[in-house]
């Protein structure tokens, strides 16, 4: 920048006058309008190091048309001429630019691009190197919520959730639920289990069942579950069919049958415990692995 101050201050002094240069200043404003009268004065100003950009006074000029040429897209972005003068001048330097087949054409685009990277990074409260990011210019401006007419929490879906007090309108549900469970105990004492292991076991098997994502999830965790069959006092056999009697098979062979679904879906579905016990292969597997009858 300080660079660009000095081009455009400039003055020649000799003998303690200014030497007037109106003449030279008046050829050299029309020879870089055009991209090779541009690459020509590009070349002479960088030689040398770059010295020519604080010596020329060419390059005074061409910073002065730099903001007239680029001022319509400054304020587009609200900005000053002058900035958008200093990305062109920071593009002018770049050797991609000299070498370029249109050198004004590679000019204006980098001035277009920092232009929009100003405007995103004074709306996102940023960097100017920040907002050329992708994955930062995405985000909306910054804003208070104080800016808007409506209240921002009056409106927008983050800020909302549903009533967690709502009173719930009556239901059978808890009640046919409750009912359902009484009759897995019925069944497993009607087969000859221990009431307190029926009911032991098909409370704990349905309080497992509440906090899993899914029936199948739940069997398989129950089935490993050795702490709680020691608690409840269940060999491992007798555990595996009353979890394949309340829950059903896991597997995907008997997922749609009645075997698959379960005492207990099959109780909440509507059948009784009538029907159940007229099931053979239920009442024979339960049966079966009777605790203390060889399991």
């Amino acid at each position: 920048m300080r660079i660009l101050l000095n081009a455009v201050t400039h003055t020649y002094v000799t003998g303690g006058a200014a030497v007037d240069e109106t003449t030279q200043s008046d050829a050299a404003s029309t020879s870089f309008h055009n991209s090779e009268g541009l690459r020509t004065l590009l070349d002479r100003l960088q030689s040398n190091g770059g010295t020519g950009w604080r010596t020329d006074p060419d390059a005074a000029e061409l910073m002065r048309y730099a903001a007239d040429r680029y001022a319509a897209l400054a304020r587009k972005h609200g900005l000053d001429p002058w900035e958008a003068a200093a990305a062109a001048f920071d593009a002018m330097r770049a050797p991609a630019t000299l070498r370029a087949d249109d050198p004004w054409a590679i000019v204006t685009r980098a001035v277009q691009v920092t232009c929009i990277a100003e405007e995103r990074a004074q709306g996102l409260l940023c960097s100017v190197h920040q907002a050329r990011r992708p994955r930062v210019s995405s985000y909306h401006d910054a804003e208070r919520f104080s800016d808007r007419e409506h209240a921002l929490l009056d409106y927008h879906p983050a800020f909302r959730t549903d009533p967690v007090d709502t009173p719930r309108e009556p239901s059978e549900s808890p009640r046919e639920v409750e009912r359902a469970v009484e009759d897995a105990i019925s069944l497993f004492i009607l087969l000859g289990w221990e009431p307190d292991r029926s009911r032991g076991g098909v409370e704990y098997i349905c309080n497992r069942l509440a906090d899993a994502p899914s029936r199948a999830s739940a069997y398989e965790s129950l089935r490993r579950d050795y702490a709680a069959r020691a608690l409840l006092d269940i060999p491992q056999r007798a555990w595996i069919a009353m979890l394949r009697a309340v829950l059903g098979f896991s597997d995907q062979v008997h997922e749609h049958t009645v075997a698959g679904r379960g005492i207990l879906l099959r109780l909440l579905v509507g059948e009784h415990l009538r029907s159940l016990l007229q099931d053979d292969d239920l009442i024979a597997d339960i049966v079966g692995n009777l605790p203390g009858a060889g399991g």
